[in-house]
């Protein structure tokens, strides 16, 4: 069993929520701890090696990583990039003698390109540990360090400590979700209704302000009923109701839309391939789908879906 190696970390993905997690890893491993650090881009890799000089070190590829890491952590977008990431023949963390080393890719992807990479480490890398465990909470929540884990292992793994304790460098909650894909899982299941109350929210909303209710008013009645829900308490989709929402800030921030769209769409996928029936999917990955297209609304939160649906983003002058 490895043990949590502090200061032999690597990391790979430097994007919106990955630098975010590089950032609060530097900043909470002693100072006697190395970074390795990699992104196809440059310039994060450059700025983060400029503000921490001697304690993160920039790499030349994932395979360059693994080399001087112990326990290795991945922040990609797709599944197309873990694939790139673990397995190239040439730059990939497979391609070079994995001994005991811990990975830990954080991407949010399809279940069946996980299994086939902690498959072909198995095979290739008997010694060596692979798991998945995406992260919920936003860009917010990574700068913050309070996002969670939903990490697929059970309670039982012998690394449960380890990964533990390196997690929540990044994160306050870590959730063992029972074994080899299922933190997958439990994330899509996650964003499957997070964006549904979303669009619930933004229609209910829109709904009330149309028929002369005060948006403010009929938030504080959702808070007290049994619509009750952490999207309009803490990401309100209207503007003006929670001040540090995205909403309140023309959408700017948060989780983007076109990237809801892309987990709307694989929990969509996840409940086709086990047979499980939805009412509501497929017209909500329609909506994402039609948001994302939207040039009112691409890059922006994905609770931008009440701009799309016509909501009244003026209704200050109303009340």
């Amino acid at each position: 069993m490895s043990q949590f190696d502090s200061t032999q970390v690597g990391f790979i993905g430097l994007g919106a929520m990955g630098k975010h997690m590089a950032q609060q890893l530097v900043k909470k491993l002693p100072d006697t701890a190395h970074v390795y650090i990699y992104d196809v881009a440059n310039a994060p890799v450059e700025e983060l090696a400029q503000e921490h000089p001697g304690k993160v070190i920039p790499c030349t590829s994932p395979k360059h990583v693994t080399q001087n890491s112990r326990f290795i952590l991945s922040m990609v977008p797709e599944g197309s990039h873990v694939r790139s990431v673990y397995l190239d023949e040439k730059s990939g963390i497979a391609s070079t003698d994995l001994g005991d080393r811990v990975m830990i890719d954080c991407s949010t992807i399809d279940l069946g390109t996980s299994s086939s990479v902690k498959t072909h480490i198995n095979e290739h890398h008997p010694a060596a540990s692979f798991y998945d465990a995406p992260v919920s909470g936003g860009t917010l929540g990574a700068a913050k360090g309070t996002i969670a884990f939903f990490l697929g292992c059970a309670e039982s793994d012998p690394h449960l400590v380890s990964l533990t304790a390196l997690l929540r460098l990044m994160g306050q909650t870590i959730i063992p979700c029972g074994g080899p894909t299922l933190g997958l899982a439990a994330k899509l299941c996650n964003n499957y209704l997070s964006g549904l109350i979303a669009i619930g929210s933004s229609e209910a909303l829109n709904m009330g302000i149309r028929a002369g209710l005060d948006p403010r008013v009929l938030s504080t009645v959702f808070a007290a009923g049994t619509a009750q829900n952490t999207i309009c308490d803490r990401w309100n989709p209207c503007p003006g109701i929670v001040v540090d929402a995205p909403s309140s800030n023309d959408y700017q921030g948060g989780f983007k839309v076109q990237l809801m769209k892309k987990d709307f769409s694989l929990a969509v996928q996840l409940a086709d391939s086990v047979g499980a029936k939805l009412a509501l999917g497929h017209e909500g990955l329609t909506t994402y789908e039609a948001a994302t297209e939207d040039p009112r609304c691409f890059d922006r939160d994905s609770r931008v879906v009440f701009r799309y649906l016509g909501g009244d983003e003026k209704w200050q002058g109303k009340f």
